[in-house]
């Protein structure tokens, strides 16, 4: 029997519609009932369309220099997916080469 996970997420808006507090838990989260982040990128490939379904929110309380760290750690670990999914250490590499500019750009200390 196959099993099940339940993952979610909840949103909290201010008066203008804007994030306030993003919260989160899942079924096997150990030690905690839910967890707190301030800014979240959730991507869903809709095979029927070949599409990506994207939910980007980010609460008033980010800062740029968190978005930058975000956008960047984001980054590495879309490399690493992708060179688990595909196996094509070459275009993964390319990414990641990628990945050190961007941080280089964004001044940030990696």
């Amino acid at each position: 029997m196959p099993s099940k996970k339940k993952i979610n997420i909840e949103v909290e808006l201010d008066d203008k519609n804007v994030p306030s507090q993003i919260t989160w838990n899942a079924d096997d989260m150990q030690g905690f009932n839910e967890a707190a982040c301030r800014a979240m990128i959730l991507s869903l490939w809709d095979h029927s369309q070949k599409d990506t379904l994207r939910l980007d929110l980010w609460t008033r309380d980010m800062t740029v220099d968190e978005m930058k760290i975000f956008f960047h750690q984001t980054l590495v670990t879309m490399a690493d997916t992708l060179e688990k999914s595909i196996n094509d250490p070459r275009i993964s590499g390319d990414m990641r080469d990628f990945c050190d500019y961007f941080a280089e750009k964004m001044e940030i200390k990696t």
